[in-house]
């Protein structure tokens, strides 16, 4: 037995030293890869299913008979389309409702309008009403101012109470009018103003507006100028009179 054993192990050194020396000297690849299709021997497992595909290229799409490709001619035995009652009774609900919605759309814009103006005209008025007042700077009231224009409207009425119709019209106004220019001088420049603003509008009130006033300050100036001749003439007689009777007095004496 120990005679066996020891002969094995001498062959085996000699034959595993061979196997290295002959690795070394000639390896061997091997491949992980399939193998390529120029060996003519090898055949791939799909080829049976291959060979009865029809070529890429032979394919043509065939349209569907419900496609736009294809131009349908209509057949004699079609008939053309009539609307129903019930497509009938649509087109009569959608003009209903666009009549509803264009008649509820001008009432909107009308409103709208109504009360955009009134909005303008409301700014407008109390604009105007506030433009009319003083400055601060001026230092003239309004409360008191305008409670003596009208005691003095209504003493011109009551002094001309007993007179005709055109006195008690007018006299009144007349007093009013000049205790406003005495009083509340700056307020009347801005009603005056904002009268003159309005009269533009109409020429014809305006230029019977200036001719009033031309006249009424030539009158004015008239009556000023003669009112100053007097004046000077009555300084004059009583001078020479006064030289007279102080002559008369030096002689006297």
């Amino acid at each position: 037995m120990a005679a066996r054993v020891l002969l094995r192990r001498r062959v085996a050194a000699p034959f595993m030293a061979a196997t290295l020396v002959g690795g070394a000297l000639f390896p061997s690849v091997a491949l992980a890869e399939a193998p390529s299709h120029d060996h003519p021997l090898k055949k791939p497992i799909y080829d049976d299913y291959e060979t009865f595909l029809p070529p890429k290229n032979s394919i043509t799409p065939v349209p569907s008979p419900s496609s736009d490709t294809i131009p349908q001619t209509p057949s004699p035995s079609q008939k053309p389309h009539r609307p129903t009652p019930t497509d009938r009774l649509a087109v009569e609900i959608g003009k209903a409702r666009l009549f509803l919605y264009r008649y509820a759309a001008a009432t909107e814009d009308t409103v709208n309008g109504v009360v955009d103006s009134a909005f303008h005209l409301e700014r407008s008025f109390t604009s105007t009403i506030a433009s009319l007042a003083p400055a601060r700077e001026t230092g003239e009231q309004l409360m008191p101012g305008l409670v003596y224009v009208l005691v003095a409207s209504m003493a011109g009425s009551i002094a001309t109470r007993n007179r005709n119709i055109l006195l008690r019209a007018t006299v009144p106004l007349v007093f009013g009018v000049s205790a406003g220019w005495l009083l509340i001088p700056v307020t009347m420049t801005n009603v005056t103003d904002l009268l003159w603003r309005y009269e533009r509008r109409f020429p014809t009130v305006a230029n019977a507006h200036l001719q009033t006033r031309q006249s009424i300050q030539d009158a004015w100036r008239f009556t000023r100028v003669h009112v100053d001749v007097g004046k000077n003439y009555v300084d004059e007689k009583v001078t020479n009179a006064r030289d007279i009777v102080e002559g008369w007095v030096k002689k006297g004496k």
